[in-house]
């Protein structure tokens, strides 16, 4: 099998050309991903903890998925495919805001994306995909809040920045 390969996009969201993900992440170079959060009735986010076996942040909690797009894929189908590859279901997404971010791994990898964030709706259990999560659970937005201040070496680096990006937006809109 191939290495899945990135959109490289300039800061306009322009694509420019294609990489291999992890070239892209060892060179830090921007290009297009996207961040699903699936929240409840009740308000709360499906969290999920990565697998043991990823190549960064292994074990840490982090958003319901992330990942990135594929040549000639719109975000939205992006994240429902994703959604169903890491979580086993499907539901509804829709896109909330973009913004660029810069996160530098131990490891040597960086993170330097545009981010595409979504939401979607969901109160059932998610079939976990092994490869992908070893874990998941429901939190309301405060109790992550709380916990990445007491705790901030569980949660992955990009979801701590996303996580800000995602309080603010629903601070100033109500979904």
């Amino acid at each position: 099998m191939t290495e899945e390969q990135v959109i490289l996009v300039n800061e306009s969201d322009e694509p420019i050309g294609l990489m291999p993900k992890l070239e892209a992440h060892q060179k830090a170079l921007l290009h297009r991903a996207f961040s699903v959060f699936i929240l409840n009735d009740k308000n709360e986010i499906m969290l999920q903890q990565r697998a043991a076996q990823k190549y960064h942040s292994p074990l840490l909690w982090t958003n319901t998925c992330c990942s990135h797009q594929r040549e000639g894929e719109s975000n939205i189908a992006a994240g429902t495919r994703r959604l169903f590859e890491e979580m086993g279901f499907k539901t509804e997404l829709k896109e909330l805001f973009s913004f660029i971010y810069k996160a530098p791994f131990d490891n040597g990898l960086t993170e330097h994306e545009l981010d595409h964030v979504m939401v979607g709706y969901y109160n059932d259990r998610p079939q976990i995909n092994a490869e992908e999560a070893a874990s998941w659970k429901w939190m309301s937005i405060e109790a992550i809040k709380s916990d990445m201040q007491q705790h901030p070496e569980i949660y992955t680096v990009w979801f701590k920045i996303i996580f800000d990006e995602f309080y603010h937006f629903l601070e100033d809109h109500k979904l």
